[in-house]
């Protein structure tokens, strides 16, 4: 191998002590199929001269029978190493390279581009400080090219590149690098992405790889290996957060000591810092910082260390240590956002292992709130996350834990989901926020409750939740309904849908993702006016089976009567009152039920009301005969 420094030669010591003491930075590669992330790599190693002499000499022999470049070396197969990717000339799995400069140390993983391979990517990134992501500069700003911003930016990486290559194809065009520049640009500041450094190059060729390029004038911004050895590594930024440690060992060689031992996830501790116990709150102070090789008066993030405490309390493995002046967030139901990495899906209601940090929970996601396509960032209704589906979910454990949400500490913020029976890897996740925080909101004792209301209203409280087509007669059935039960005494209220979204849910569209937070927030207005004491009457096209058994699960048994308004959808669209339908047909309005969205149809309603053959009133009166029979009416 090459001589990276003369002191390997003349200290050899001095070298390995410098180097012992370099900064670490990880970087990935990320980009479209045949943009150059391997070549790119393979230029890095080659430059920095961490080749041995036969890694060389069998790299040139396998440019000659699996290479692209004809008679030149092909720097892509230092990195394919598989088989099957040097076949195909494309990245599968994860590569991980490691090479260094007289400034720092770098570990690149080269992630695939492919979509499938998304569970690959997200894995790759999780724990780098630094993105590539790559640009032919030919073809511009791709599908590919978005979606690995937008995992990106989920995974929380801080330093984004955007390595514009092949520039020697397009003859180095200023005008080129410039369009690129604009157009991402603007992508970016809808994903949120705001550290982006743009860099022309040519990866085969090694223009503004290591060195400035002459053949681009134009460019006077930094070369890509001048960048990654001066950007701040994300070691740096997690020294300035609060305190965190979560407890691995407790260390207890003797009576005489008792420590607990773990990694610094952020922050900095000192001997007389006080530190709480999480999620009992025990508060106590800092004795000792002990190592292998004596105690230290500092401890930053990123050092294993044992801490000693001034008082004796209960400390056990899977607790986090925190900065009593800056805790950390405890709790038991979560916002996360969830990467599924299975061949088996993802099912709401399976119970799950979870681990975060050293501490395993037992998890149920109780429900997916939308999925993402991570190739158009829209947010979809989902029952179910498949292979490399990416999900908003609602998480809840069986107990509480301590935690920070993962935009402010990766480390303490993200978790793996486990399968009970394989012990399989299943998941991987990133807290967002607490959905309920058990120590702060409490459900307040109320003496007037829900049958006491009733009771006074000579009615049984419940909810009548009318769901079908657009132009399926909702609406006008539920405004008899009302009328009717009025006409009897009953005390009723209704929610519409249409007038709903005038007010309440007015900042929602009618993507599925919208349609689902739709349904939610009425089954929560439902749920409270059912307390409340009174009839509530819905009428709300809500076409997914899931949303209605979530609304219906919000209340008690025999609280939610299920009234399919059961219309044909070529009835329902010859009435067309609303001229919805047409322009449904005309591509002018999008995800429409029935036309490009789909209707699922309640499997065992309460009331089928099959309108072809009965008048609007004759419905109604059928709902009324129901609550009549089944004694909602006194």
């Amino acid at each position: 191998m090459a001589h990276v420094s003369d002191l390997i030669e003349s200290d050899i010591a001095q070298y390995l002590k410098d180097h012992e003491h370099k900064s670490l930075l990880r970087f990935i590669t990320c980009g479209s199929v045949d943009d150059g992330k391997s070549t790119l790599i393979g230029r890095l190693l080659f430059e920095s001269k961490m080749l041995f002499e036969d890694q060389l000499a069998a790299v040139e022999s396998d440019s000659k029978k699996f290479g692209t470049q004809g008679e030149s070396i092909d720097f892509a197969l230092l990195v394919d190493g598989l088989a099957a990717e040097r076949e195909q000339g494309i990245t599968i799995d994860v590569a991980y390279r490691f090479f260094s400069t007289d400034r720092r140390k770098f570990i690149v993983a080269d992630t695939p581009g492919h979509e499938q391979y998304t569970r690959n990517m997200v894995t790759g990134a999780s724990t780098a400080d630094v993105a590539i992501l790559m640009v032919d500069a030919r073809k511009g700003i791709l599908t590919q090219t978005r979606r690995h911003s937008f995992l990106v930016s989920l995974i929380g990486i801080r330093h984004i590149v955007v390595a514009i290559n092949k520039m020697d194809l397009v003859d180095y065009s200023e005008g080129v690098f410039n369009n690129i520049v604009e157009e991402y640009q603007a992508f970016a500041a809808e994903v949120g992405i705001e550290k982006i450094t743009f860099i022309p190059m040519s990866a085969f060729k090694g223009d503004n790889v290591t060195e400035c390029s002459e053949r681009m004038p134009w460019y006077r911004g930094t070369t890509l290996m001048g960048y990654l050895e001066t950007v701040e590594v994300d070691d740096e930024r997690v020294q300035r957060l609060p305190f965190r440690m979560a407890v691995q060992w407790v260390n207890r060689p003797n009576l005489d000591f008792r420590g607990f031992s773990g990694l610094l996830a952020g922050g900095k501790i000192h001997p007389g810092d006080k530190v709480r116990v999480l999620p009992s709150g025990k508060e106590s102070t800092v004795a000792r910082i002990v190592t292998m090789d004596g105690d230290l008066d500092e401890a930053v993030a990123g050092q294993s260390v044992t801490l000693t405490l001034a008082d004796e309390i209960d400390v056990s493995r899977g607790d986090l240590l925190v900065e009593s002046a800056q805790p950390a967030s405890v709790a038991k139901q979560f916002e996360t956002t969830v990467v599924w990495m299975h061949e088996e899906s993802l099912l709401p209601g399976r119970t799950y292992l979870m681990k975060v940090g050293t501490q395993t929970v037992s998890a149920t996601i109780t429900d997916i709130k939308y999925q993402v396509n991570v190739n158009t960032l829209e947010h979809t209704a989902a029952k179910s996350l498949e292979l490399n589906g990416i999900g908003i979910c609602s998480l809840s454990l069986d107990r509480d834990i301590a935690f920070d949400p993962y935009k402010e500490n990766q480390d303490t913020g993200n978790f793996i989901l486990i399968d009970r029976l394989t012990n399989s890897t299943v998941g991987a996740g990133m807290i967002n926020f607490a959905l309920r925080r058990s120590h702060n909101i409490t459900i307040q004792h109320v003496d007037v409750n829900k049958e006491g209301r009733g009771s006074a209203k000579h009615q049984k409280p419940c909810i009548i939740w009318l769901t079908g087509l657009s132009g399926a007669g909702k609406s006008t059935i539920a405004n008899l309904v009302e009328q009717k039960l009025f006409a009897m005494g009953r005390h009723t209220y209704l929610l519409d849908g249409d007038n709903v979204r005038h007010g309440l849910n007015k900042d929602l569209g009618f993507t599925d993702g919208d349609r689902v937070e739709n349904i939610r927030r009425i089954a929560e207005v439902g749920k409270l006016m059912l307390d409340a004491g009174l009839i509530v009457i819905s009428a709300f096209i809500s076409p997914f089976r899931s949303e209605r058994r979530m609304a219906r699960e919000l209340v008690e048994e025999g609280e939610f009567v299920e009234v399919f308004v059961n219309t044909p959808l070529d009835v329902a669209e010859d009435r067309d009152v609303k001229g919805l339908y047409k322009k449904a047909r005309r591509g002018e309005l999008k995800n429409f039920t029935g036309v490009d969205s789909p209707y699922e149809a309640p499997e065992n309603p309460e009331c089928d009301l099959r309108t072809a053959g009965y008048s609007a009133d004759e419905c109604a009166e059928q709902v009324v005969e129901y609550l009549q029979k089944n004694g909602y009416l006194g």
